[in-house]
């Protein structure tokens, strides 16, 4: 998980560019007063979730893979226990000490930019980590991208994760941090995600598909056919990543939708559990055998029924949708993932007129072989996967054609961040000064 400089993967270093670490640095020696080569700098990138929607919180497979654009968070060690932060994002300066008790936030619209640094300290501290040093650091992440579904939230939490296990000489697994921002956004922030955000940006690797059962908390890597590989220059994917922006922000805590499915799919499974005569199960949809779903959905509610629906059909669709990646068939695969976007507007019933009107567009526009939402689904941004050759192209045509639909909401994103053409990324690493360039 360190890298002096490059990717964490062996792929040729696409994220972060030696400019974006440039200004990280620069920034933690002004606000500091340390050399610039005492910098290091934790990348998280953003991810996404090509197939596996929605099921993460019942234990449910899914994919990621990660991008390359992300959250910086450059650092040095504090010379004490105390945590001072500034932001490329928000105003003002967090100021507080690592061996301060922390408490779980209490009101969902309590939650700030401070919150995901005190969340890390409070999920280390009640994990039974020792954190004596704090750190001086400096965060930014992508103008735009936030708040759009590409787990920027997870992304910064794993950054100051990273950040302090580093200072305070702590070893801890790729794995085992999972946990540790799960319990940030469980324990601290009030939510009820799963482990598909922490696991795609911890796990990743360029040129590879992600496997998560979060049911077992066990990750498996899927490299893309060697035969499409081979055919490409130093080992360029055959594909891009499109992503377009709604112009729908908001905070996951501050909408019940999120919460809402979550507890609907506990009803479907306890319910479905309760007619098997397994009612001393855990209410999570994995626990469910598929023949048993089969034979007793006619037990479920209507609403209950669709949110079953969509698991165990977005299940199959994983299964094949790992198949197709090995194999190299970029047309299966864009097709898996279109179905994953119907099934997240007809079964899972997220999305809203705006972010259905984009899916739609995207699925329309030239070179691209598959699109849904990405996220909860409820605002920020829908993915498509798209032939490299025609992946300019498309994202004109998304521009122009969600423009029209949407003329209010486009003028609200700047005009450089309202479709971005992304490749696949790396996983999250701590990056260290290149000892080549001390003086």
């Amino acid at each position: 998980m360190v890298a002096p400089g490059g990717g964490a993967g062996g792929c040729p270093a696409r994220w972060p560019a030696a400019e974006e670490l440039d200004i990280a640095r620069k920034k933690v020696a002004e606000i500091s007063g340390r050399d610039e080569q005492e910098v290091r700098v934790a990348a998280c990138p953003y991810r996404i979730c090509p197939l596996g929607a929605h099921i993460d919180h019942q234990g449910g497979v899914v994919t990621a893979m990660t991008i390359n654009y992300g959250v910086l968070l450059g650092f040095v060690p504090f010379n004490g226990s105390e945590v001072l932060l500034q932001s490329g994002q928000f105003e003002g300066v967090i100021r507080f000490r690592v061996d301060d008790l922390q408490k779980p936030i209490d009101k969902p619209e309590n939650i700030n930019w401070e919150s995901y640094a005190r969340g890390a300290v409070y999920a280390l501290q009640n994990s039974g980590y020792d954190l004596r040093k704090g750190i001086i650091g400096y965060i930014s992440g992508v103008k735009g991208l936030d708040s759009s579904g590409l787990s920027s939230s997870a992304a910064v939490g794993i950054a100051y994760l990273l950040a302090l296990e580093h200072v305070n000489d702590l070893v801890i697994s790729p794995v085992d941090n999972i946990q540790l921002d799960k319990y940030i956004e469980n324990k601290y922030l009030g939510l009820k995600n799963g482990i598909l955000d922490p696991s795609a940006i911890l796990l990743s690797r360029y040129g590879y598909l992600t496997f998560m059962d979060c049911k077992t908390a066990s990750p498996s890597y899927v490299c893309f056919s060697e035969l499409s590989k081979s055919q490409q220059p130093q080992g360029q994917l055959p594909f891009k990543i499109l992503l377009a922006f709604s112009g729908l922000q908001h905070n996951l805590p501050k909408k019940s939708g999120y919460n809402m499915r979550v507890f609907e799919c506990k009803e479907a499974a306890r319910a479905l559990l309760h007619a098997s005569g397994c009612e001393d199960t855990p209410n999570i949809l994995s626990n469910v055998d598929p023949v048993v779903y089969e034979a007793q959905k006619y037990v479920l509610e209507e609403n209950l029924s669709r949110r079953a629906e969509h698991y165990f059909s977005e299940m199959k669709r994983v299964t094949k949708g790992r198949d197709a990646w090995a194999r190299g068939n970029l047309q299966e695969l864009g097709q898996l993932i279109s179905a994953s976007g119907r099934s997240s507007i007809l079964n899972y019933e997220c999305g809203n007129k705006e972010m259905i009107q984009l899916y739609e567009i995207l699925l329309k526009a030239p070179g691209v072989l598959g699109a849904r939402f990405s996220g909860a689904g409820f605002r920020g941004c829908c993915l498509a996967i798209v032939e490299s050759e025609r992946a300019e192209d498309a994202a004109a045509y998304v521009r122009a054609e969600y423009e029209k639909a949407q003329p209010e909401l486009v003028s609200r994103i700047p005009a450089d961040r309202r479709v971005l053409v992304c490749e696949p990324g790396d996983a999250a690493r701590v990056i260290l000064p290149d000892p080549h360039l001390r003086s």
